[in-house]
C-alpha cells in the first residue's frame, strides 16, 4: 500500500517537498487547537510537535492529538481519491490510467476501487448541418439511456442549425453498438449498421481515435 504522504515521482523535487509543508503545516496547525487545553495556542507554544521533553505528559497528549490528526487527514485524502476515481471513472478512464495517476499498478487499482471503471457506453454525437461539424461526447452507464439520449438529440437536432445530425453509441469494449443519422426523407432519425471499418473505435488519446471520427464524419456526409 502506498504511504499516503508519498508523492508522484516525476513531480518536481521542490514542489513535492512543498506540498508536504503544506500539508504538515494543516495538521500541526489542527493539532494544537485541539490541545489548547494544555495552554498552546496559535501563537503560542512548541513550534513543532517534537519541542517538547519527550518524556514529558504534555508531549505525550501532543503525539496522541498529532496522530489522530493525521489520521483523519488521510481518511478524508482516501475518500477524495476514492470519489475522484468514481469520476474518472464515469468520464471512461481505465484502471492503468487510475494507476497511474494514484501511483499504484492497475491491478493493485482495480483492487482499490472494484466498481470505479464498470461497464460504460459513450455517445458520439456529430453537429451541425454543415460542413465542418461538431463533436460532442457523453458517457452513460446505460446502453438504453445512451440510445435514448442520442435519439432524442437527433430528433431535436433537425430543428436548428446546429443540433445534432448524427449519434453513435459505442461500448466499453470500443464496439460501435447503435448508430443514427438525421434523415431529411423522413425528418427522423433513421437507425444504420456502420460499416466494418468503423465498427471498432480506438481510445481517444490513440492516434487512430481522430482518424475513426473523420471517416465516421465523412460517412454521414454521404448519407445526409
Amino acid at each position: 500500500m502506498v504511504d499516503m504522504w508519498e508523492l508522484l515521482d516525476n513531480e518536481p523535487f521542490e514542489a513535492r517537498v512543498a506540498f508536504r509543508a503544506q500539508v504538515r503545516d494543516l495538521v500541526w496547525n489542527e493539532t494544537r487547537r485541539r490541545v489548547s487545553f494544555l495552554g498552546l495556542s496559535e501563537h503560542g507554544g512548541p513550534t513543532s510537535p517534537n519541542a517538547l521533553a519527550p518524556a514529558s505528559a504534555a508531549a505525550k497528549v501532543l503525539h496522541i492529538a498529532y496522530l489522530e490528526v493525521a489520521t483523519e487527514a488521510g481518511i478524508s485524502a482516501r475518500e477524495l481519491a476514492n470519489d475522484a476515481a468514481t469520476r474518472a471513472g464515469r468520464a471512461a478512464a481505465s484502471y492503468a490510467e487510475l494507476g497511474e495517476a494514484a501511483g499504484i499498478t492497475r491491478q493493485a487499482a482495480r483492487k482499490r476501487w472494484p466498481e470505479a471503471v464498470g461497464t460504460h457506453w459513450a455517445l458520439y454525437l456529430l453537429t451541425g448541418k454543415r460542413h465542418p461539424h461538431g463533436r460532442a461526447v457523453q458517457v452513460f452507464r446505460s446502453s438504453s439511456k445512451a440510445i435514448e439520449a442520442g435519439r432524442t438529440a437527433v430528433d431535436e437536432g433537425g430543428l436548428t442549425d446546429d443540433g445534432a445530425v448524427a449519434a453513435v453509441v459505442i461500448d466499453s469494449g470500443r464496439q460501435a453498438v447503435w448508430a443514427c443519422y438525421f434523415d431529411n426523407g423522413t425528418y427522423a432519425p433513421e437507425e444504420i449498421t456502420l460499416p466494418e471499418d468503423l465498427e471498432t473505435v480506438p481510445a481517444p488519446g490513440e492516434g487512430e481515435h481522430g482518424e475513426w471520427q473523420h471517416r465516421w464524419e465523412r460517412h454521414i456526409t454521404r448519407l445526409l
